[in-house]
């Protein structure tokens, strides 16, 4: 039985790649920073403490066939405006402790954005520039990913993240995101992550995932909706 090592299980990626792997019968370790909440109580797998950016890692790959990164940040704004090296440095902290392990495959979130040629309208732009210091650090993480030659990577680049139901009926394109999509639904994310390592697709590339979606859901007014504080 394959395992998995899981960084950011309790996240909004995180917690569908941790289920979805767990019903396909994959033995998972899940290593999350603080355990304020369990993501699938009801299923049976391995949980570690551990900081990305401080703690040892090595212990975590014990016995492991990949490494799947779905650490991300949260969207306050002192954060915001000084974002923690977590993708820069915690790429660097995963490699070299993949190389110690004898881990090879790895696969991490980055963003459609972290491109700066990615087609988008002009409003959702001016939108997410807030997220500019974020974006720029995962565009830093693939370089990261880039020359680490002996490491089998795949940095996997989503559009704007929508909660909603898995479909499977996603698109990949190699230059940009799918024409007439700007939406990944994180389940669906979460889903061509898993399918990447199972398959060793996408090796040392930065897919682009996305799928078309109701125009409610990707026009300005969801994204006032989904910023707007609660």
């Amino acid at each position: 039985m394959a395992r998995y090592l899981l960084f950011g299980p309790t996240g909004g990626v995180g917690q569908h790649i941790l289920r979805q792997a767990l019903d396909a019968g994959v033995d998972m370790r899940a290593a999350e920073r603080s355990w304020d909440e369990d993501p699938a109580p009801d299923m049976q797998y391995e949980r570690r403490e551990a900081d990305v950016l401080e703690s040892d890692l090595d212990p975590l790959m014990d016995g492991c066939d990949a490494v799947i990164s779905a650490i991300g940040v949260p969207r306050d704004p002192a954060t915001l405006i000084n974002p923690p090296p977590i993708y820069t440095e915690g790429a660097v902290r995963m490699v070299q402790a993949m190389r110690r392990s004898n881990v090879k495959r790895l696969v991490v979130i980055s963003a459609a954005f972290a491109d700066h040629d990615t087609d988008i309208p002009m409003w959702f732009q001016a939108a997410v520039t807030p997220l500019r210091r974020i974006f720029r650090q995962m565009a830093e993480m693939e370089r990261v990913l880039r020359v680490a030659d002996d490491i089998s990577w795949t940095a996997v680049r989503p559009g704007w993240l929508l909660d909603r139901e898995l479909t499977r009926d996603y698109n990949v394109e190699e230059g940009g995101l799918p024409e007439g999509t700007l939406r990944t639904r994180r389940a669906d994310l979460a889903h061509f992550m898993l399918d990447c390592v199972e398959n060793d697709a996408w090796v040392r590339e930065c897919p682009f995932i996305a799928r078309r979606e109701k125009d409610e859901l990707e026009g300005p007014g969801a994204l006032i909706e989904e910023f707007r504080p609660s």
